[in-house]
């Protein structure tokens, strides 16, 4: 047997009823919090560890009891958030249709190539390193696991994830190359080629 214990519900059962938000406004406040942190554990406390040790049973009790250990945690992520979504509601005022298009094109065309082809800057830099040229795999090259060429060795570009997986019945007959995203660009890891 199945049985649906709604949202709505459980707050009703533990004493609790959220209010309702307009449309759309917890997605933005949400955003702001994301965007300065407002609710995390140095803020608020770490909830998770905290609701642990309450001793009570009711959400009025919640309060009193969490509020006597942290009363200004809820006023210091108030004043973050809204400082933040101040800030939003001047960028939206920035927003029209020629800004969401030039945020399209990016996306589309500039994002996807440069995410998709940023293995030749890959090998690119790397060769500069190494004081040689480099070439990109042919698609059969490609079909073998190579992604390049630096000087006349073969290469092949992996996320660094890819360490972890080596066990992977994959055979690569080329040198590997390693690379992260970083907010900043990309970190590249190689062995001897």
């Amino acid at each position: 047997m199945k049985i649906k214990l709604t949202n709505q519900e459980i707050r009703k059962h533990l004493g609790s009823l959220s209010p309702e938000f307009p449309k759309y406004t917890t997605q933005l406040i949400n955003l702001a919090n994301q965007n300065v942190q407002g609710t995390r554990p140095k803020v608020v406390g770490q909830l998770s560890e905290l609701i642990q040790a309450f001793p009570g049973k009711r959400l009025g009790e919640w309060e009193e009891w969490y509020l006597k250990r942290h009363p200004e945690a809820i006023n210091i992520a108030t004043n973050k958030i809204v400082e933040m979504l101040e800030h939003l509601k001047k960028a939206m005022n920035k927003i029209d249709r020629t800004l969401v298009e030039q945020w399209v094109r990016d996306l589309v065309i500039v994002k996807t190539f440069v995410g998709l082809r940023f293995q030749e800057a890959i090998l690119k830099k790397v060769a500069e390193n190494k004081k040689c040229d480099y070439s990109l795999a042919s698609p059969e090259e490609e079909s073998q696991g190579i992604d390049g060429f630096i000087g006349n060795k073969p290469v092949s570009i992996k996320p660094a994830t890819y360490k972890s997986k080596r066990g992977l019945s994959e055979e690569i007959q080329a040198s590997l190359i390693y690379y992260s995203k970083r907010k900043d660009g990309i970190t590249i890891e190689y062995e001897e080629i």
